[in-house]
Order: C-alpha cells, then sequence, then structure tokens
C-alpha cells in the first residue's frame, strides 16, 4: 500500500461512517451509549449539553440520529427535541430519562421523538431501540421520498393537462372568428390592448398572463350563441340579446378546469361585460365590486369593438372611440382604466393595432 504522497487531499473511512450525536450531562452514559452506537456501525458525536449538541450540528452538519438526555443543566431535553426537529427534520431522535414518567415520555413522542428510553438502560435495549429508531427513520425517509416524488409528478402531470386545455380553448376562440369574420382578430386585439393598459396600471408578472390570457379567451363562450344572432345586420330582439349575453356565463362553464389555477381568467370571462353604475351584465356588479382585470377588458373590449366592423354596423373612427371611452368613464367603464390605456395608446391615428 503506497503512502500518499504530500497535499494529496483523501477522505479519512470515519468521514464517511454515518454518524449519531449523543447529547447527556453524564460523561460515563455517553460514553456507554457511544460504544453501543459504534456496535452498530455509527460514528458516536458527543456532548455534554443541548447548546453544545447544537452548536455541533450547525458546524457538523445534519446526522442520521441523536439520542439526547431529558434533564440537562442550560438547555432542556425537550427543548432541545424541538430545535433539532425544526432545524433538522430527516434526523431521528431518541430520549433518555432518569425519570420514569409517562407523561414525559409521550411529551417527547408528541415533540416528534422516535423513541422513549428509560435509565438506567441495558446495552442490550439501548441497541435494540437505536437500531429500530435507524430502521424507523429510514421508513419515513422512503415516504418522504415517495410523497415528494408523487407530488412532483402530479404537478407535471397536471400542468401538461392545463397546457393541453388551454391549447383546446384557444383552438376553440380561433374557431369562433372563424365563425364570425367580423371579430376576427378581435381576441388577440383586446388580449394585446389589455395587457399594455394593465402594464400601466401596475400589474406584472403572473398577473399580467393572467389578463392577457383572459383577454385572449373573454369572448370563448360565442362558440355557444346561434350564428344568425352573432351576424344580425340590425338590432337585436329582447329574446336576441338575452341569448347573446349567455356567453359570459357559458364562457366561465368552459374554462371551468382552471377555477383552481387561474380564477381571475374565469372572472374576466364572466365579468368583462359588467358597468361601473352596476347596469352590465351578467351579475350587475357595480364599481369595485367588478374585478379589476374585468374593468380592464371591459374598456378595451368596447374599444376594439367600435373600432371594427360589425354585421349591424361600420366601425368608428379611432379618435372617435376613445372619446366614446372618455364621456362614459364613471359610468360604464373605470376611469383609472381608461386614463391608463389613453397613456398606453396616445395616437389614436396608430389603432386599430394589427395582428
Amino acid at each position: 500500500m503506497t503512502r500518499p504522497e504530500a497535499g494529496d487531499l483523501r477522505v479519512e473511512p470515519k468521514a464517511l461512517e454515518p454518524r449519531c450525536l449523543v447529547v447527556d450531562d453524564d460523561s460515563q452514559v455517553r460514553g456507554s451509549i457511544a460504544r453501543v452506537a459504534r456496535l452498530l456501525g455509527l460514528l458516536p458525536l458527543e456532548a455534554g449539553s443541548g447548546d453544545e449538541a447544537l452548536e455541533m450540528l450547525a458546524a457538523e452538519g445534519e446526522v442520521p440520529v441523536v439520542i439526547s438526555d431529558v434533564n440537562m443543566p442550560g438547555l432542556h431535553g425537550i427543548q432541545f427535541l424541538e430545535e433539532v426537529v425544526r432545524r433538522f427534520p430527516e434526523t431521528g431522535v431518541l430520549m433518555l430519562s432518569g425519570v420514569s414518567d409517562v407523561k414525559v415520555a409521550v411529551q417527547c413522542l408528541d415533540k416528534g421523538a422516535l423513541d422513549y428510553i428509560s435509565k438506567p438502560a441495558m446495552v442490550d435495549e439501548v441497541r435494540a431501540r437505536l437500531t429500530k429508531a435507524l430502521e424507523k427513520r429510514d421508513l419515513l425517509l422512503q415516504k418522504r421520498f415517495y410523497q415528494r416524488n408523487l407530488e412532483l409528478r402530479v404537478r407535471v402531470q397536471a400542468n401538461r393537462i392545463r397546457e393541453l386545455f388551454l391549447q383546446g380553448v384557444q383552438t376553440l376562440a380561433q374557431a369562433l372568428e372563424a365563425k364570425d369574420a367580423y371579430t376576427s382578430g378581435h381576441s388577440i386585439r383586446v388580449s394585446r390592448y389589455a395587457v399594455q393598459t394593465a402594464i400601466r396600471l401596475g400589474f406584472t408578472g403572473e398577473r399580467l398572463e393572467e389578463i392577457r390570457l383572459g383577454g385572449e379567451l373573454h369572448d370563448i363562450g360565442k362558440i355557444g350563441t346561434r350564428e344568425a344572432v352573432l351576424n344580425k345586420p340590425g338590432p337585436l330582439t329582447e329574446e336576441e340579446f338575452a341569448h347573446i349575453t349567455e356567453h359570459t356565463v357559458l364562457g366561465e362553464r368552459i374554462l371551468a378546469p382552471l377555477a383552481k389555477e387561474n380564477p381571475t381568467v374565469l372572472s374576466i370571462v364572466r365579468n368583462h361585460h359588467e358597468r361601473m353604475d352596476g347596469r352590465g351584465f351578467p351579475d350587475r356588479l357595480e364599481g369595485e365590486a367588478i374585478p379589476i382585470e374585468a374593468r380592464i377588458v371591459c374598456v378595451v373590449d368596447a374599444f376594439d369593438a367600435m373600432t371594427t366592423n360589425r354585421a349591424y354596423r361600420s366601425s368608428r373612427q379611432p379618435h372617435d372611440a376613445v372619446l366614446e371611452l372618455v364621456r362614459c368613464a364613471g359610468s360604464h367603464f373605470d376611469a383609472d382604466v381608461v386614463r391608463a390605456f389613453r397613456d398606453a395608446f396616445p395616437d389614436p391615428s396608430l389603432l386599430p393595432i394589427s395582428v
């Protein structure tokens, strides 16, 4: 066997051994338990108090198992147990006590100890309890590993299902625009107008993405609206108007699988026709009771509807459409959102945007 050269970095075999920490203010007890640990193939570390043990754990890192006395000077054993469980949740803890008290034992187990041993403990008992504790810890780790992997797999699968669902409803939105030639590009324009307006109102990150998606899908419920109503060249009858207003509720139902992950998208789809004065639909919400995201889409949806040709009328000039938004600010539209829209698109002559 050759001797290591100077500067040759090698890990000592003991550093690779699984360790345990023995905590007791009685050095003889510590020594006895340490000997048992060695018989089980563990490298014992020793500490005379709970405070010293915590410092040692902070310096040495987590160990598989800790064996600690309950009654020690300074930090009490129960307090030490709580700290170990909090800081090192994968460390198994056995508690020792010279007081044979069922209440103390129950308290230790309740605080997270794997087992409780009464002093004086026989070597064979310590060995058996320590072996059992290590086995129990291994089972707990296996269970946690399985749960974490299962949770990860479920999360990945859920994200994939959501992606496929969104692809499906976006295809539906495209089919809707193909169904109604007058609204070609409407959803994309509304989405882009909404995002730029929301940025002026301080929206960022995930909330901004929800507005983008909500704007794109806001009219998805019109897939259930009769073409004769969608493309009617004249005014709607009362029954026809009631029919077309149903698209908000139907859209919410279509997108129901997004309810948990994207409730904001659903609120946009359901409430983008609400009015500040409470005369909108479907819920007749008023003022700030209308979700701000829906108020944003309400403004930009109205602007795009006014500036594109529809079956029942020709498009208006963008400048006139902006003036109409301003005129109806406070009654129909949120005045702050109207201002934000104008800040985002200060030159109406450049509108509508192309998609």
